[in-house]
């Protein structure tokens, strides 16, 4: 075990030579682009900035990742802002810290798996203190969102193919996949659910979700539901289909865990069984046609309530192919690709500066960097290296990306201090310059086949 940067929560990060060395090398590939000015800082952003050892942590390390500026850690955040560094896992001072945030989500979803955002310990604090019912010591948030428990089964996929180790794979891991495994299986039948989730009071009391905190009704197709989506706002069907598909292709990694590092035949098997049912239910009731032509809506409740459009935040329709369930190539996937990337979607924008997906989370005609690195991650190069292009360019001279920008000016944005999107900016230049990370996670076994008739339509 190598010494960890840091010895007490809060302590600046030394950079390792490694990550150092690859920050120099992107620069001096991009030489001539203003991405090369800034991709250093961002690169080393989470590290320096976000990184702390996790308190209340038992004997083996624990890392504590926080999103910014908010003082919590988000499983899906958490595992997206350390994405870039496991082009660097070989590398003890690198793969250690990346098994200590694996660590810290299993930890995590063992004392909450309905949460989506947790504390450093249990020191009681709470994103908004009225919610009910009331979250416990550990939990910042307790909002439901079916990625955020991908995340933590992702990352634990990705260490493993990226390093060779198996040490954060140990029965905390284990129980905590069986734990997942069989929540999603429960919220198949929602109806049955103890999920409830009411904020009273306050800035974002919308956020209750409708019935007393259950949720609008759904009908069993398959698909596991989720409260929200990985932009932390409630969804308006149950079942959003970007995360189920997520949800499928992570079964499938976590199946190959299961066979082999965990030696757990019964966990594969209802892994493979489950994603089966989440696959159907999404070509069931989630294809529908739009302007004569078959594309994934967003949302739908299998009632026949279908939301068309698209949302910034990972997982997004836009990254079905980053989530590793279809390829960028398949018809399906482009013809909702054309969808989102126009004003069809309602959270699509298009100015002076750039044309992307924005958000229902941040004010009309803005646009996130998040979509944007996707729609370069998902494209070909020439998309791919313009995207790279407009995000270093509209930093309005902070060289850091943001949550949201606008489209006409890129000095009015959201958040100065956003891990995530710094290392989506970092994931893109790795790309182009031959580093990508995104065949270190799991892919769906199967090329997604040609879309069947369209069974329903814009609710």
């Amino acid at each position: 075990m190598v010494t960890f940067p840091g010895s007490t929560s809060g302590t600046v990060w030394a950079v390792p030579e490694s990550l150092r060395t690859l920050g120099r090398r992107l620069a001096t590939e991009l030489r001539g682009s203003p991405a090369a000015d800034i991709v250093e800082s961002c690169l080393t952003n989470t590290w320096t900035t976000s990184m702390s050892w996790g308190t209340e942590s038992s004997e083996v390390p624990e890392v504590f990742v926080r999103t910014g500026d908010i003082p919590a850690m988000w499983l899906r955040d958490s595992t997206a802002q350390v994405r870039p560094y496991l082009a660097l896992a070989t590398d003890p001072a690198v793969g250690d810290v990346l098994a200590g945030v694996s660590r810290r989500q299993i930890r995590c979803v063992l004392q909450d798996p309905y949460a989506n955002a947790f504390n450093d310990g249990p020191t009681g604090a709470h994103g908004e203190p009225g919610d009910r019912p009331a979250p416990g010591a550990w939990v910042w948030e307790r909002k439901y969102e079916l990625d955020s428990l991908c995340a933590p089964l992702q990352l634990a996929y990705a260490i493993r193919r990226a390093s060779g180790r198996e040490d954060h794979l140990d029965d905390a891991f284990h129980r905590a996949a069986w734990t997942i495994v069989r929540m999603w299986r429960a919220e198949q039948s929602h109806a049955d659910s103890p999920y409830r989730f009411i904020r009273p009071s306050g800035p974002f009391a919308g956020d209750s979700l409708p019935q007393e905190g259950r949720g609008a009704g759904v009908r069993r197709n398959g698909m596991t539901w989720s409260g929200f989506r990985p932009s932390d706002d409630r969804c308006r069907h149950g079942y959003l289909v970007p995360a189920n598909a997520l949800a499928s292709a992570t079964l499938h990694g976590l199946a190959e865990l299961a066979s082999s590092a965990l030696r757990d035949a019964e966990l594969a098997q209802e892994s493979r069984r489950l994603a089966a049912e989440i696959d159907a239910g999404i070509l069931a009731d989630a294809v529908v046609e739009a302007g004569g032509t078959a594309v994934l809506a967003y949302e739908v409740d299998g009632l026949g309530a279908v939301l068309l459009g698209d949302d910034a935040n990972l997982p997004s329709l836009l990254s079905l192919p980053l989530s590793g369930w279809c390829t960028a190539e398949d018809p399906l996937y482009q013809a909702t690709r054309t969808l989102v990337l126009s004003p069809s979607n309602p959270s699509f924008f298009s100015g002076r500066h750039a044309s992307g997906v924005g958000s229902a989370h941040t004010p009309d005609g803005h646009v996130w960097p998040l979509a944007l690195a996707t729609a370069g991650l998902t494209g070909d190069e020439n998309a791919a290296a313009q995207a790279l292009e407009t995000l270093a360019a509209t930093t309005a001279g902070t060289g850091l990306m943001h949550e949201s920008f606008h489209v006409d000016d890129p000095g009015r944005y959201t958040r100065d201090w956003f891990g995530w999107a710094n290392a989506m900016f970092c994931e893109l230049a790795l790309d182009l310059c031959g580093g990508g990370v995104r065949e270190l996670f799991p892919v769906h076994p199967r090329t997604l086949p040609t879309a069947p008739t369209a069974v329903g339509g814009p609710a």
